[in-house]
């Protein structure tokens, strides 16, 4: 079951670069020449990431015994 879920995106301009990365998840990150590509590079560099995790997840089991549940915190 897909939901949706809120992030922290946060955009930096460097000369004539954006850079862009999610704060909650290490590796998340991306550039582009405008505001409006990165932020499409990094929905899509999210995207990606949270289904390769999702595929890794998946390919352990068997191998291991899984306990899959949800966590909530208030940071």
């Amino acid at each position: 079951m897909k939901q949706s879920r809120k992030f922290t995106a946060v955009y930096k301009k460097s000369g004539k670069w954006y850079s862009g990365w999610i704060e909650e998840i290490p590796g998340v990150n991306t550039q582009g020449r405008t505001l409006t590509e990165t932020k499409a590079n990094l929905k899509e560099a999210l995207l990606l990431i949270l289904e390769t995790n999702r595929m890794l997840s998946k390919k352990s089991e068997g191998q291991s015994i899984i306990t899959r549940e949800s966590l909530a915190v208030f940071a």
